[in-house]
């Protein structure tokens, strides 16, 4: 029985150059873009300079919806700075102790990024609450001109956001945390004019709990995602039975394929292992290039690592260890 595969047959020695090491194809997926990170680069710089301004603002006017918003401006310029630094993170090479080099840190920062959104949206919803038994005065004026200038702070940070990589998870949750900061500046506008038209001042709480409550959808979607991939869950684009099945009928020396184990560096970078019991007479290289061309162009599976069987599987046939 022969039994061969794709992985070197010895580990990399630590006295090794570290530049031959990072020359392994775990560095072949696509390298974050310098597009992305400029857009989050420029957003942060948008949204952290209009913050103060709200935030004085608000105190101003004792308006909840506006500090809710300057508070939600604060988690943007940090998610986004976080966003930002993961980018940058996420370019260095692999190394010795972290072969897949440094790329799952973004989705640490979306995972980190959605958990504050969560808490910053517990803080509104509260506060909003206890404001609905105990409204207070609102300067509806100096609300509404600084509500609306915050938004268009936030319609500008979310266009240079949106019209980026739309499949990176980290560009994604620093997007949603600028749309639910956009959704407060219009909750917060909304209530400044309900307050100057009718004096009603149980709209600021009312409205806030409104974009509260959209800041939990969408930050619910990012730690949901986010956590998925850092559980190292099946990509959900890439379906294990019809991997196996797509090999099985487009490479006739493919017999069988089991033990697939399928999931994400990042949210675009599935990575993939899998053994494929062949024919006897089946040419090695020819069969693992057929192989690895398949989960290119079908699964966008650029990097693989693929065990070759020509008989009972390896893992099949070992024994249970005795105490």
């Amino acid at each position: 029985m022969r039994n061969t595969g794709s992985v070197d047959p010895a580990l990399p020695n630590r006295s090794m150059n570290k530049s031959k090491y990072n020359e392994h194809d775990h560095n072949q997926a696509v390298a974050v873009t310098a597009d992305s990170e400029r857009r989050v680069f420029w957003a942060m710089l948008l949204t952290g300079s209009f913050m103060l301004a709200e935030v004085v603002g608000g105190l101003l006017s004792g308006s909840l919806a506006l500090l809710a918003d300057a508070g939600h401006m604060l988690s943007d310029f940090v998610a986004m700075a976080l966003a930002w630094v993961a980018f940058r993170v996420g370019r260095k090479s692999p190394d010795l102790r972290r072969s897949y080099g440094y790329h799952r840190f973004q989705v640490l920062a979306a995972f980190v990024n959605g958990l504050t959104l969560i808490v910053i949206a517990a803080w509104i919803l509260v506060t909003a609450i206890a404001r609905l038994f105990a409204p207070v005065d609102v300067l509806a004026g100096p609300m509404l001109v600084i509500a609306a200038i915050g938004l268009l702070v936030n319609i500008a940070a979310f266009a240079i956001l949106k019209s980026g990589d739309r499949e990176n998870l980290n560009l994604k949750g620093a997007a949603l945390h600028v749309l639910g900061d956009l959704l407060s500046s219009v909750a917060a506008i909304v209530a400044a004019v309900i307050i100057l038209l009718t004096g009603w001042m149980q709209a600021d709480p009312i409205l806030s709990l409104f974009a509260g409550l959209l800041i939990v959808r969408v930050a619910c979607s990012v730690v949901r995602l986010s956590g998925h991939i850092l559980l190292e869950g099946t990509p959900e684009l890439v379906d294990p039975q019809q991997v196996k099945i797509s090999l099985t009928t487009r490479i006739p020396e493919v017999l069988d394929v089991h033990h697939v184990h399928i999931w994400s560096l990042t949210s675009e970078r599935p990575v993939l292992t899998l053994h494929a019991l062949v024919r006897e007479d089946a040419d090695h290289d020819q069969v693992m290039n057929s192989i690895h061309k398949a989960l290119k162009s079908l699964f966008g599976v650029a990097h693989a690592t693929v065990q070759l069987e020509y008989g009972a599987c390896v893992d099949e046939l070992k024994q249970p260890e005795t105490v």
